[in-house]
């Protein structure tokens, strides 16, 4: 099947949504659209899905130009973070309701109505209607009615954004599995970097109408083509500071904190570079011999039973350290911390990746 975006672009007046976007989106696994509120993201949906037209370019779907063609012709389902289900229907005709608009026969309705059901474990709640639904309920009513279709194409706009944290991971957990035999193109628009590492598949990086890389998600997020990706696809966020390279050594700051550089970075020119390094490569905890000690006060601790977050300031610096366990410490105390210098990113003067 299959969906490209050939030269597409969005413009509202002198306002630019979309700029000039290329892309092609597999039939299997998903395709994530990572980035932050007014990215682009929905408008990018709804160019997909045939809401809007481009003001150029062309959306193909199936090796078919679809750019003129209006959404009710087209096979498109459309899931968003807010629970949109028909309050005055049960959940079994909330579910059934796109089969009857295609005038499928009561049998058929009626079993593939159950068998979506039991996957997104609902069958004891058919005869409900959603305003007896709990919140990730009614996700899971309005996700039922997306993929009972059997659509071409299904677009999953934040569907899990208003959900509490078990919900959230245990349908990021199911969604997987629930396309795993479909042949759709599967688009799945988050904020949350942690949606698109879980998903798997490909990620599309979003900033302001651009997309800043597109590839396999592993890869996106291990080698950032930018530092504008490297920070779309960081929470907590990504700490950066200015470097200077001297020879084979990389020096933090006018403290003389500094290490050796990688073999990468040997052969790079010398001078000024932005360091980035994501919270869990800096620990209160020494491990490995690429260990950088670095001093801060603790401005905030965030504690769990499974990790420890810690804002601190290095100088003029303000920096997070992510590290498995629980680290206690108090707000205003000085502290060692450790940075892992080969989790270190390095980025040019125009913030393209350099070395990793």
């Amino acid at each position: 099947m299959g969906l490209e975006l050939r030269n597409v672009a969005k413009r509202v007046g002198a306002e630019t949504y979309i700029h000039e976007t290329s892309v092609r989106l597999a039939e299997t696994g998903f395709s994530i659209l990572l980035g932050p509120t007014l990215a682009g993201k929905t408008t990018l949906m709804q160019l997909m899905a045939g809401l809007d037209r481009p003001t150029s370019g062309e959306v193909w779907l199936g090796g078919r130009d679809v750019t003129a063609v209006p959404v009710r012709k087209r096979n498109v389902a459309m899931v968003y973070q807010q629970f949109i289900n028909y309050p005055n229907l049960t959940v079994y005709e909330n579910i059934a309701s796109p089969l009857r608009v295609a005038r499928l026969r009561r049998s058929a309705i009626d079993d593939r109505v159950h068998r979506m059901a039991e996957l997104l474990h609902l069958k004891p709640l058919l005869q409900r209607r959603p305003g007896e639904l709990s919140g990730g309920q009614q996700q899971r009513t309005a996700l039922a009615r997306a993929l009972v279709k059997d659509a071409d194409l299904v677009l999953l706009d934040e569907p899990l954004a208003n959900l509490d944290f078990k919900l959230r991971e245990e349908l990021r957990d199911e969604l997987p599995k629930l396309f795993a035999d479909r042949r759709s193109v599967v688009v799945f628009a988050t904020t949350d970097p942690m949606d698109a590492l879980l998903l798997g598949g490909h990620t599309a990086a979003l900033h302001e109408g651009r997309i800043t890389q597109f590839g396999p998600t592993a890869e996106v997020y291990r080698r950032p083509a930018d530092l504008r990706t490297a920070v779309i696809f960081s929470n907590p966020p990504i700490n950066t500071a200015p470097v200077l390279k001297d020879g084979d050594r990389i020096v933090l700051g006018s403290n003389g904190v500094g290490w050796s550089a990688t073999a990468q970075m040997r052969h790079r020119a010398d001078g000024r570079y932005t360091l980035g390094v994501r919270p869990h490569g800096i620990s209160p905890v020494r491990s490995g011999g690429d260990a950088v000690e670095i001093g801060g006060r603790v401005q905030i601790t965030e504690l769990s039973g499974a990790e420890s977050v810690i804002h601190f300031a290095h100088g003029d610096l303000s920096w997070i350290s992510q590290s498995h366990g629980v680290h206690a410490m108090q707000v205003g105390e000085t502290a060692t911390f450790y940075m892992d210098a080969a989790q270190c990113m390095y980025f040019d003067a125009d913030g393209r990746l350099v070395a990793s």
